[in-house]
């Protein structure tokens, strides 16, 4: 060990470079109990290391003694090497080597499980591929209920405008009327409409039922204070100034409705050509539409006749069901009265079957016999009862636009293709016709 220069009290000082020498860590000594064999002399002799009284004196630094200090001030660049075979001051060789042995357990012991791993993906790979069918044609393998159903979306929201339904070569005025309430005369006006404007026709909705579900159902403002349907049968305003532009479709108005049209009927009484005043804002009505649907409220009230005489075509939609048949031969009763007298251009053009339920043998009789009796004036389409149909109207929005993939929008979409397709070229009512017949 080098000397130490006689400094002040105070921080030993500096050391020259030392010649301390680190011996490998010895074997297992003493009779194989796991104590350290003693160790030797730098040059690996078996002499007795030296003891700390033959160390030179040094001050005492916190609780270390001479010897630590000495390593301490030892050189710092010894070798990692050098570090880790020397013998832990708290612990054994045994221990060291059995820790080393350790992590070289585990390390095995990762590279088998990693090997085992990769060779169960490659099993399960080849197995897969071994097992998949021949390769699908091109366009079927992305077909999945998923991509049908956006594709089904796509087609009924038509973004793209690509698609458009045939326009009739006359405006068609079509009065939807039931007496019967809970039939699907508002939820059909609605979808028919927004259906038709998707696909590139001009549509306007007059909303004549004082409950304003029709407005609900294409999310048009129809409060109190509101310019609706009541201001054109008793203060006789336009249509233009009471349409509102839908957002759910383009090219698609609706005149709302407020409660205030419950009174119209009892205003209406002294009024003279009661009868004609919405046909009379019909022909008075100079923008260009393709379509015109007028929802009537479930009676056959005043209201019901200003639609019917200032219609061209009654669409009636029927419930699968019984009760809906009772009342059907009233309201033919009151149309013929209205050909008669009011109205002779008006005719029955078109019946929809809707809240269709398929697992009832009464849906299916009722359907059959509407068919038997009307014959071809009945859509070959029916409308399914539906979840999303009834769910639409409380967000204010229609069936083709809240769930464009379900199956209540494809079935108005092909019903109202129908529609367009039966009315081409042979449209019963026209804006000339509606002010001469007037």
């Amino acid at each position: 060990m080098a000397t130490r220069r006689p400094v002040a009290v105070g921080w030993p000082a500096p050391l020259e470079r030392s010649t301390v020498t680190r011996s490998e860590p010895a074997g297992v000594g003493w009779s194989g109990l796991g104590w350290p064999s003693p160790v030797g002399q730098a040059d690996g002799s078996d002499a007795p290391a030296p003891d700390a009284e033959s160390l030179p004196p040094g001050p005492v630094l916190g609780s270390g003694t001479d010897a630590e200090t000495d390593e301490t001030d030892a050189q710092p660049e010894a070798s990692a090497r050098d570090e880790e075979d020397a013998v832990p001051k708290n612990g054994s060789t045994a221990e060291a080597v059995a820790g080393r042995a350790t992590s070289t357990a585990l390390d095995v012991s990762q590279k088998r499980i990693r090997n085992v791993l990769e060779d169960a993906v490659v099993q399960a790979r080849d197995t897969a591929t071994a097992a998949a069918p021949a390769a699908a044609p091109v366009g079927q393998e992305m077909d999945t209920p998923i991509m049908r159903e956006a594709a089904q979306a796509v087609r009924i929201l038509n973004p793209g405008r690509t698609s458009a339904f045939p326009r009739p070569a006359k405006r068609r005025v079509i009065t939807v009327a039931n007496q019967k309430g809970g039939v699907g005369k508002t939820t059909s006006t609605v979808n028919l409409a927004v259906a038709f404007a998707l696909h590139g026709l001009r549509v306007l909705v007059i909303d004549l039922d004082p409950q304003g579900n029709a407005s609900t159902g294409l999310g048009v403002n129809h409060s109190v204070d509101v310019p609706s349907s009541y201001d054109v049968l008793v203060e006789g305003a336009s249509l233009a100034e009471t349409a509102v532009r839908v957002e759910q479709a383009p090219n698609l108005w609706c005149v709302p409705a407020t409660i205030d049209l419950a009174g119209a009927e009892i205003e209406l009484v002294s009024v003279v050509a009661r009868e004609t005043r919405l046909r009379s804002a019909i022909a008075a009505y100079q923008e260009d539409v393709d379509y015109i649907f007028v929802d009537c409220p479930p009676s056959l009230g005043l209201l019901t006749v200003n639609a019917l005489v200032a219609g061209g075509e009654v669409f009636i939609p029927i419930q699968c069901e019984y009760y809906a048949l009772e009342g059907l031969g009233q309201l033919l009763r009151n149309i013929e009265l209205i050909q008669a007298h009011l109205n002779s251009g008006l005719e029955l053009s078109t019946i929809l079957l809707t809240m269709y339920d398929g697992r009832t043998k009464l849906a299916d009789q009722v359907a059959q016999e509407v068919r038997n009796h009307f014959g071809d004036i009945v859509l070959d389409v029916v409308i399914p009862r539906s979840v999303r149909v009834s769910e639409a109207p409380g967000y204010g929005l229609s069936v083709m636009t809240y769930d464009p993939g379900s199956r209540g929008a494809l079935t108005y979409l092909e019903a109202a293709r129908e529609i367009a397709m039966r009315g081409v070229g042979n449209g019963p009512a026209t804006r000339s016709g509606t002010e001469e017949s007037a």
